[in-house]
């Protein structure tokens, strides 16, 4: 029997292949999921925000968000994904990895440009 702890990295793997349509980094590195959950039952229960709550794609890339793991990993229930706004989404939530891939895209370190807009060092 799959373990909740393999269910949470099967699922994790699965939102490292979801991107978001405009940054070429895939979700769970750009920062945007909060929290994978699976209860005994193994229902799964994603916590996941957006880079801003003006995002024309939100109602796409939740239900993309949904229908990918429920495909993807076997032995689940029912998936529910919540989009939460708070706390706010900021580039400081990117992971090395995605920061490394915005350098080689953009030219700079989208954290630290971010940070020196808003005075922090």
């Amino acid at each position: 029997m799959t373990s909740l702890e393999e269910i949470k990295e099967e699922v994790i793997k699965v939102l490292k292949q979801i991107y978001d349509p405009e940054i070429p980094v895939n979700i769970y590195d750009l920062g945007l999921i909060y929290g994978v959950e699976v209860d005994e039952n193994h229902n799964v229960k994603i916590k996941m925000t957006l880079t801003t709550s003006a995002c024309p794609l939100m109602g796409i890339l939740v239900y993309r968000v949904e229908e990918m793991v429920k495909q993807s990993v076997p032995g689940i229930g029912d998936v529910d994904v919540e989009l939460v706004w708070d706390p706010p989404w900021t580039p400081e939530r990117i992971s090395p990895e995605g920061r490394e891939l915005l350098k080689k895209f953009l030219g700079y370190d989208p954290v630290e440009e971010w940070r020196s807009r808003v005075g922090q060092s």
